[in-house]
């Protein structure tokens, strides 16, 4: 029988702290929420290295060059 109650204990207290109008962990949420709300300060453009971006090639690579030399036309249709 006590075994029953040590294990219910738990649910019995976050019972008791909802009836109550307590809500466990509400302030961690807020809190939380507050901080991926609040906009991050950047550095300045200046302030920061930025490294050149390599020329775009628009050559068909990878995935997309297999795909090209696999696209044949098929043979015309015989009239």
């Amino acid at each position: 029988m006590t075994e029953v109650l040590i294990a219910a204990l738990p649910l019995l207290l976050l019972l008791a702290a909802l009836l109550l109008g307590h809500y466990p962990g509400c302030d961690a949420i807020v809190r939380l929420s507050e901080r991926i709300a609040t906009p991050r300060r950047r550095a300045s453009s200046s302030a920061r290295c930025r490294r050149p971006l390599p020329p775009r090639s628009f050559a068909a690579s990878g995935g997309l060059l297999i795909a090209f030399g696999l696209a044949q036309r098929p043979p015309p249709l015989a009239p």
